[in-house]
């Protein structure tokens, strides 16, 4: 299946078997479960998330801070659930970004051919080969920092999986019969493209940009982690992890481990998702 060129090195392994997998469930679950948290974030924080108190700096866990404060008093919990938000709402734009211009760059090259398939898809390889974390970096030091800039630049490095797999699939269905035979009863190519070519591509699509967003995530908290994502006040995941190095070197790990749990379950847990999704569109396709 085409889904599989694409992929990075993930979790096929697990996510192999046949049938509704235990840990393909409990992923679905826990995804559900950070989404639903993001949402609810504002009523569910039991303080403001840059409340500084400190008289609670480094404190664990109380009535008053269920999961403990950080070096500044600010409450570990409230910190986390309003961090979801924004570190859900990069790596979405990351993927919409990179599905909208990818499945655009894909169906055009592999309807065209010719001269255009060649010119979009040595750009694409061009953009493939620059590491995107190089590029979010160039782009940072050069806009400043906040979100905006990351998500456009990982956007652009995210591009090609989705390009190179949408021109493959679109050159499948271009050679089916039904494509004829809409181009004979007088159907243009962007009525047949929008109509049937991409509804039927879209769930491998979206596979891919579910296993994408998990990267996504996992990036855009290592930028955050350098200083090079959101402004410091912003409450957000890889930036926790970032200044909970101070509150190590003072023997409370808390507030560093947990967002950095976080991170690693939430891109584990899509990658499962994703990779299961595709396994299963590949098994129906055959």
């Amino acid at each position: 299946m085409t889904a599989v060129l694409t992929r990075r090195p993930g979790l096929s392994k697990l996510t192999a078997t046949s049938g509704r997998s235990p840990l393909h469930l409990v992923c679905l679950g826990f995804v559900g479960l950070v989404v639903l948290a993001a949402l609810l974030a504002p009523w569910l924080a039991p303080h403001e998330p840059n409340a500084v108190d400190l008289g609670a700096a480094l404190a664990g866990p109380s009535a008053d801070h269920p999961l403990g404060a950080d070096t500044a008093g600010r409450d570990t919990l409230s910190r986390l659930l309003l961090g979801a938000r924004t570190s859900l709402l990069g790596p979405l734009g990351v993927v919409a970004l990179s599905t909208v211009a990818g499945v655009a760059v894909g169906t055009a090259a592999a309807w065209r051919g010719g001269w255009l398939d060649s010119v979009l898809s040595r750009s694409t390889e061009l953009v493939f080969a620059f590491p995107g974390m190089l590029l979010a970096i160039l782009v940072v030091s050069v806009y400043g920092e906040g979100l905006l800039a990351p998500v456009a630049a990982l956007g652009v490095a995210y591009l090609p999986y989705v390009s190179r797999l949408t021109r493959s699939l679109v050159l499948a269905e271009r050679a089916r019969p039904y494509v004829s035979a809409h181009q004979v009863q007088g159907h243009s190519a962007f009525q047949i493209c929008l109509r049937h070519i991409l509804p039927n591509i879209a769930p491998v699509v979206l596979a891919q940009s579910t296993i994408n967003f998990g990267y996504a995530l996992m990036d855009l908290a290592g930028l955050s982690f350098l200083g090079l994502g959101v402004p410091p006040l912003t409450p957000d995941w890889g930036r926790m992890v970032f200044d909970g190095q101070t509150a190590i070197q003072h023997g409370y790990p808390l507030s560093a481990i947990l967002p950095c749990a976080l991170v690693v379950l939430t891109v584990v847990a899509f990658n499962v998702v994703g990779e299961r999704w595709a396994d299963r569109v590949a098994r129906r396709a055959r």
